[in-house]
Formats: C-alpha cells, sequence, structure tokens
C-alpha cells in the first residue's frame, strides 16, 4: 500500500468524523444556533462549524469518539488547539468580511457507541 491510499480505518474514521459534524450541526441549530460554514479550510488549518449565536461568532471543533479507551473528545483540545482555533476564526471572519463583537470557541464531543443513541455533549467557551 502506498502512502496515499486510504486504509479501512481511516475511511472509517472519516465516516465517523462526517457523522459528528451533521450531528453536532443539527444539534446547535435545534438550540438556535445559525450555521454559517462547516468544514472551512484554509492555509493555517480547519474549523469543523462556523456559527452565530446572536452577534457572537462561534468556532466549534467537534469531535467524534466510537469509545473512550482512547481518550474523551475533551481530551483532544489542547491549549495548542484552542489557540489555532482563535486564530482561524480571526481569519474566517476577515475572509468573510464581518466583524463580529465576540467570539467564542466551543467543543461539541460526541460518543457514538456501538449500541443507543449518539451522546451529545456542547461545551460553551473552551478557549
Amino acid at each position: 500500500m502506498t502512502t496515499g491510499d486510504v486504509t479501512g480505518r481511516d475511511t472509517r474514521r472519516q465516516a465517523l468524523g462526517a457523522y459528528g459534524e451533521r450531528v453536532a450541526e443539527r444539534y446547535l441549530s435545534a438550540q438556535g444556533m445559525v450555521p454559517l460554514d462547516a468544514n472551512w479550510r484554509c492555509r493555517e488549518g480547519e474549523i469543523d462549524l462556523v456559527l452565530r449565536e446572536g452577534s457572537v461568532l462561534v468556532v466549534c471543533e467537534v469531535k467524534t469518539r466510537s469509545s473512550t479507551a482512547h481518550g474523551t473528545p475533551h481530551e483532544a483540545i489542547t491549549d495548542t488547539k484552542r489557540d489555532r482555533l482563535r486564530r482561524l476564526g480571526v481569519l474566517w471572519a476577515r475572509s468573510h468580511q464581518v466583524d463580529p463583537p465576540e467570539m467564542r470557541v466551543d467543543l461539541v464531543a460526541i460518543l457514538r457507541p456501538r449500541r443507543g443513541p449518539a451522546v451529545v455533549e456542547h461545551v460553551r467557551g473552551v478557549g
């Protein structure tokens, strides 16, 4: 297998991540947040979801796990990751010519067990 090949494990991980982002967007929309963008990319990185809650621009990281055997979704949000998300939020706002009075970084942690419904937790202001 060459380096560029996608393994079955990578495919499952991508499918789990895409599932989590759809669940997160529906969940946050049901909470009254307005989705503005998804999977926005630039040279510096990617934002999973960009939303508006009132006048607040929300940069949302979505972490989906099928178990906590390798850590919780919360543990994936390091100080470095929070700082990058803040910078990406500023870049997103500039590229879309918006100047929000406030910006916040949120986490949506999703645990998708083999059986039963997904467990969704929205953590506001992780960064």
